[in-house]
């Protein structure tokens, strides 16, 4: 896949998956801003990109204010001449259950996630529409987006909303020749090496080597960061011109498209339901078969 003469911007990319996506960006030819709180793990990502014969630079900030967004968007015009890509992946974790979430634990999770994809992707649609070439905005959401996740109320709320403003950019922003997509990835991180089912595997293949077991990689979809990468680059590429509105599902082997919300089971009643009528309807009809929710919990394979 060829990138050369393009320019991307990758928030949260210091280091795991953004880090990751800028590297595989910067390897098919793409010049990129790399971004994150932390200016060392910057200069490193950069470091990293150019020794490897890349072109980059690196803009230390948190993404969430429109400042910040602007700064992104500035530097990749003023250091590369144009913005065609912009990859939101800045991101933090404040895990509690609902009951023990603070106002501060829900707001820093949506200001990062959600206000910060918001802002970012505003300021490039700005720059992108001005320039009058198109160009693509990926957005990166998450499996506790898609289904829900225990523990993650302002998380999962950030990536679902995530998506949805993908589907509405996408709609937006169609005729500026501008895709936008949200990934959902899956990849061994320091957050999925907490899960149980997941550490032991996880360890012994750092430890040895050895790539991980097809139940994994298949079942699971979890593989490692270099599997997601891919997807990336696919979707900042011109082959993928004719991709947009789409959530896509990433991770180990496995490759997925994410069907959209609609009506599973539907019923009338002439004049509007009552209370008594729907407890009458619900249970053998409409919600004879509810929706599951929640990711499912990973199982390995019995020996």
């Amino acid at each position: 896949m060829d990138l050369h003469g393009k320019v991307a911007v990758v928030t949260g990319s210091g280091r795991g998956l953004g880090l990751g996506y800028a590297q595989a960006l910067a390897a098919a030819g793409a010049a990129v801003v790399v971004n994150d709180v932390d200016g060392d793990a910057v200069d490193a990502a950069v470091a990293a990109i150019t020794s490897a014969g890349g072109k980059a630079t690196g803009v230390v900030a948190a993404v969430g204010d429109s400042r910040a967004a602007e700064q992104l968007v500035e530097t990749a015009v003023r250091e590369f001449g144009h913005l065609d890509v912009l990859v939101t992946n800045a991101g933090i974790l404040r895990d509690r259950v609902l009951w023990k979430m603070t106002d501060e634990d829900f707001d820093a999770v949506v200001n990062v996630h959600l206000r910060g994809t918001f802002t970012c992707a505003r300021a490039a649609a700005v720059r992108m529409r001005e320039q009058g070439t198109g160009g693509r905005l990926i957005l990166i959401s998450s499996p506790a987006g898609q289904r829900g996740n225990f523990g993650q109320t302002n998380y999962a709320a950030a990536k679902a909303g995530i998506v949805a403003m993908a589907r509405t950019w996408a709609m937006e922003l169609a005729r500026a020749g501008i895709t936008v997509n949200a990934v959902v990835p899956v990849a061994a991180t320091d957050m999925t090496k907490t899960i149980p089912a997941f550490a032991p595997v996880l360890a012994e293949s750092e430890r040895t080597g050895d790539p991980l077991p097809d139940w994994l990689r298949k079942d699971e979809g979890l593989g490692t960061v270099e599997d997601v990468a891919g997807l990336i680059t696919f979707l900042a590429s011109d082959s993928s011109k004719d991709v947009t509105g789409q959530a896509i599902g990433i991770g180990g082997d496995r490759l997925a498209l994410w069907a959209h919300p609609q009506e599973k089971a539907v019923a009338f009643a002439d004049g509007g339901w009552s209370a008594g009528a729907i407890a009458q309807e619900w249970h053998g009809g409409v919600g004879a078969e509810p929706e599951t929710y929640g990711i499912p919990a990973p199982a390995a394979p019995e020996a």
